[in-house]
């Protein structure tokens, strides 16, 4: 049963027997669900705005299941740091829609879930109906992810949930210049959980350690097979105008690839954007009933 916040809880066990969350919103809405897919250190909390937009205020709504990976959220840590990654982390995307009797949805990958939307397209494309990619693509910048993995090593600990919003609007204001104080605070709640220490990230820290081996003065693997790969599914990518993780040159080479692929720029938003503000909302679900109408009459 959903809650008075507009989602349920569900449960999981991953492969490996760790207990693993997702939010599911519209649980009993047709048409085919939506899949969200959170960053690296981020969580299903990330989408709560989009995913009430998505499951009860748009003119078709629509199931949305926003996931937690393992050492996220509400989800266990693993004991074994190796299983952070995109392969593993996609396997236990699979698992959990298996769970739900989920076989085809359409996917909304911020960051790192977009990677993941490339494995699974891979591993199990019949599963891809329709895809969202947020801020990312098959080439990550090295000065985007140096940008992560330094405020990740020197993230602060907050004693407030004020010192905490002041936080991240000094990390990533510069960046952001379009949000205001209600973003901030939207963002503090979705990455972070009080304790009696203060604000702490709602993650395993050890995913931190995971990105430390990374030679970023050379450029890293791309993903141009896999997402070659998705040239039948609709798909629309979204890129923050001061993004440093997702270059215009390769959203430029992304839609050449993908001539049918739909992109849209957000203005005043770095990495990555915020996908309930402005417009967002309505043009991604307007994307989604596009993308139903396509297969429906393919």
């Amino acid at each position: 049963m959903a809650s008075d916040e507009g989602f349920s809880d569900f449960f999981y066990a991953s492969p490996d027997g760790l207990k693993l969350h997702a939010r599911i919103y519209g649980e009993a809405n047709a048409g085919f669900p939506v899949v969200c897919l959170p960053g690296l250190t981020r969580n299903a909390r990330d989408f709560h705005e989009l995913a009430l937009h998505l499951s009860s205020k748009a003119e078709k709504s629509r199931k949305v299941v926003a996931f937690d990976y393992r050492g996220r959220g509400q989800s266990d840590y693993d004991p074994d740091i190796g299983h952070y990654n995109v392969g593993v982390e996609a396997g236990d995307v699979l698992v959990g829609l298996s769970a739900l009797n989920i076989e085809q949805a359409a996917f909304i990958g911020t960051s790192r879930g977009g990677l993941i939307i490339h494995v699974l397209g891979a591993l199990k494309p019949a599963v891809l109906k329709a895809i969202v990619l947020n801020d990312i693509g098959p080439v990550i910048e090295a000065e985007g992810l140096a940008h992560i993995r330094s405020y990740l090593d020197r993230a602060p600990k907050p004693k407030t949930f004020a010192e905490a919003v002041d936080t991240q609007r000094s990390v990533h204001g510069s960046g952001f210049p379009a949000l205001g104080d209600g973003d901030w605070a939207r963002m503090v709640n979705a990455i972070s959980r009080k304790t009696e220490a203060g604000w702490i990230p709602d993650f395993d820290p050890a995913l931190v350690d995971t990105l430390a081996g990374a030679d970023l003065s050379k450029p890293l693997p791309d993903l141009w097979p896999q997402f070659d790969a998705l040239a039948a599914v609709s798909l629309l990518a979204i890129r923050g105008a001061n993004s440093k993780l997702l270059s215009a040159a390769t959203l430029g080479e992304m839609q050449r690839r993908h001539p049918g692929m739909e992109a849209i720029i957000v203005e005043g938003q770095g990495h990555a954007p915020f996908l309930e503000t402005g417009e967002l909302p309505a043009r991604i679900a307007a994307f989604l009933d596009r993308a139903e109408n396509q297969v429906e009459y393919k």
